[in-house]
């Protein structure tokens, strides 16, 4: 019965080890902004507070898929990770991952040979907070009137480039790019809004319907369907052991009763045996006396 116990301690403490959840890292990007012009540098961190996780910085692009910095692009710098001279291909999402598997929140980066670029949040933003987009050249001032769309209709028109949202909502998450007459359009962004009464960490981000959003669940799927998997084992394993040992116990239990009702009609033949000689004894000393 102790062993019993014992295995199904073990096998529910290995379970519930591998259900805790791990420290997770804050990706961030300098300077913050999903879109860049060629050749700009950016500098991409991982924040967390458990330091021996060991994250490393991975992408997936058009050309490669799960790449980490220092494998053909970027450079490494502890927690960070800098491109010196960002290239149109280098457009992509990317996220922080450690060792034991659990991932960042994700980025989608966008980098242009155009001349128009639009700066908006990298990150989700919170609903209630106010957000200010800015529609900038690479040659010319910040300062130029700019057209703001929002899902390909136009928002309206600045006349410095610059727009804020205030009091975002859930109804203002959606695809975002602007137009400088005479200098040409942006790229599109996407803007996640999350809950402001959200207590657990803001969903991953949400990219536009592109060719990389594809890519994007990828590693997520991954590790859930691992872990999952190992869970799943083990709880069927538990079960069996369990089973097992109550089956074992079911059959000694058995197998002892037998013995003592197989001991006890033994002892009543013996018993019967000596009275029938007995008697027999005295019977025959009685006849002849």
């Amino acid at each position: 019965m102790f062993m019993f116990t014992s295995k199904c301690h073990f096998s529910l403490v290995l379970i519930s080890l591998l259900s805790c959840t791990t420290n997770q890292a804050r990706l961030t990007v300098s300077p913050s902004s999903s879109q860049f012009f060629e050749y700009d540098f950016v500098s991409l961190s991982c924040e967390e507070d458990d330091s021996s996780a060991g994250w490393t910085l991975r992408r997936n692009t058009s050309k490669q898929q799960r790449t980490q910095c220092g494998d053909g692009w970027g450079k490494p710098a502890g927690s960070s990770c800098n491109i010196s001279y960002i290239d149109p291909l280098e457009s992509g999402v990317y996220w922080c991952e450690s060792r034991e598997g659990p991932i960042s929140n994700m980025v989608n980066l966008t980098v242009t040979g155009g001349s128009v670029i639009l700066q908006s949040p990298v990150l989700p933003v919170m609903e209630g907070d106010d957000v200010t987009l800015l529609c900038k050249t690479k040659t010319t001032p910040s300062n130029l009137p700019a057209a703001f769309y929002k899902d390909g209709s136009l928002i309206r028109k600045q006349p410095t480039g610059h727009m804020t949202i205030q009091h975002v909502s859930r109804s203002d998450e959606g695809l975002y790019k602007c137009d400088i007459s005479g200098h040409g359009e942006s790229p599109s962004s996407w803007i996640t809004v999350t809950d402001k009464h959200t207590t657990t960490p803001p969903p991953t981000f949400t990219p536009p319907p592109t060719s990389t959003s594809s890519s994007l669940s990828l590693p997520v799927l991954s590790v859930l369907s691992s872990v999952g998997s190992v869970i799943a084992f083990l709880l069927l394993l538990v079960r069996c052991i369990c089973r097992k040992d109550t089956d074992k116990d079911a059959v000694y239990s058995t197998a002892r009763t037998e013995d003592i009702k197989n001991k006890d009609n033994k002892s009543k033949i013996r018993d019967t045996e000596s009275v029938a000689v007995y008697s027999a004894m005295r019977l025959k000393a009685s006849v002849m006396g």
